[in-house]
């Protein structure tokens, strides 16, 4: 079965663009260009809310396999989503340095960039990507 989430021909700066909240767009720009700067890819939208960067194809013990993103965010109504896969599992010390902000298995979220330190931040997608290449092989979507 494949995955829900899927890359799709989205325009992701018009979707950036028309992000309705002043505060939030320019953070989601802000966002975009430390994402493209630090992984190295074009953004590319994955469903209809995520901007990806890279993608990489995983096959589990189980037999399931499939492709997603690598790295990337989504500009929720309540929060920023960031996410690092396959997950936050060893990341504590960078996490411990970044700011507020809230963990689920493999999503970060936090309000704005005010609240978090855009160099950690940096820190911990570089170190996201170094790790799912321990992983699964990146490449670019």
């Amino acid at each position: 079965m494949a995955n829900k989430t899927q890359p799709t021909e989205q325009d992701v700066h018009a979707y950036l663009a028309a992000i309705e909240h002043e505060g939030k767009r320019a953070d989601a720009l802000r966002l975009n260009d430390i994402f493209k700067r630090v992984t190295g890819y074009n953004p590319v939208m994955w469903g209809e809310a995520i901007v990806g960067y890279g993608q990489y194809h995983y096959r589990y013990e189980s037999g399931r396999e499939g492709d997603f993103l690598a790295t990337g965010f989504a500009p929720r109504k309540a929060n920023f989503s960031v996410y690092i896969m396959p997950g936050y599992g060893d990341f504590g010390d960078i996490l411990a340095r970044l700011g507020k902000h809230k963990l689920g298995k493999a999503c970060l979220y936090f309000n704005k960039l005010s609240d978090i330190d855009t160099d950690v931040l940096e820190e911990l997608i570089g170190a996201g990507l170094r790790d799912l290449e321990g992983h699964w092989p990146v490449k670019p979507t």
